[in-house]
């Protein structure tokens, strides 16, 4: 099986940066770069933060050639390898190593505020990511003890399914007719029949104050069920002979 290649990957690039000689530390008391000759810096030129894998590397290059000057392996942060100093946010102590593993410490600082911000937020962030990736895989080397939901079926058991569906009564409004409603049933409970206008009945007898109003209404005698109309009035009489008589008087008005 071959080996996993680690591809370096660059976090952060800064192309100012100065070095310092810083004096050995002669008791646990706090950094202070004011302790540092901070106006003659001993080395200046470019910083990159690379990645390869877990490690992150600190390198300090030169400017224009880009020759390696010194660089710090990074397994952790904060940590040992990369110190603040406690008077200041633009300066840090770096330990730097050698092929041969030999180490040394030295500061660092840069000129502008945002560098340094840019540089600590860097070296945030790749750390953060190895701390999520050791979490990933303890929990996939690390298998569930805990129990188990069992969700199948047993032996013989069975399950019913009611796929009916639901009918829905729409409740029509009445409608209204001549902007009357409908009118509520008698309080019996019973419809009462609608009255009829005309009789079928063989033996019904036409009103006898039928001579009264303007038709006059029969039954014939060989079909009970045949309205005999009432006669004609007289066409041939004079309608019009009292409207003629005064037609002379009404054409007079409009003349």
């Amino acid at each position: 099986m071959a080996a996993e290649v680690e591809y370096e990957s660059v976090l952060c690039v800064k192309p100012d940066v100065n070095v310092y000689r810083i004096p050995p530390r002669a008791s646990n008391r706090a950094i202070r770069a004011a302790d540092w000759k901070l106006d003659a810096p001993d080395w200046t030129g470019r910083m990159r933060v690379t990645a390869r894998g877990k490690m992150a590397y600190i390198k300090l290059e030169d400017k224009i050639s880009g020759e390696l000057f010194a660089q710090a392996p990074v397994e952790q942060y904060p940590g040992i390898a990369i110190e603040t100093v406690s008077d200041s946010s633009r300066y840090f102590v770096l330990r730097i190593q050698d092929d041969s593993g030999r180490s040394a410490f030295i500061g660092i600082g840069f000129g502008d505020r945002g560098d340094a911000f840019d540089f600590n937020v860097a070296l945030q962030d790749h750390f953060k990511w190895v701390k999520q990736d050791n979490e990933f895989s303890k929990q996939a080397q690390t298998p569930d003890l805990g129990p188990k939901l069992d969700l199948g079926f047993k032996e013989g058991q069975t399950i019913t399914l009611n796929i009916g569906q639901s009918k829905k009564r729409d409740k029509s409004r009445p409608q209204s007719t001549g902007g009357l409603g409908l009118l509520p049933p008698p309080p019996s409970g019973k419809i009462a029949p609608p009255p009829s206008v005309s009789s079928t009945n063989n033996n019904t007898e036409p009103p006898t104050s039928g001579r009264d109003i303007g038709c006059l209404l029969d039954l014939d005698s060989n079909d009970a069920n045949t309205l005999v109309q009432p006669n004609p009035p007289n066409t041939n009489a004079d309608l019009w002979g009292d409207f003629t008589s005064d037609s002379n008087q009404i054409s007079a008005l409009f003349s």
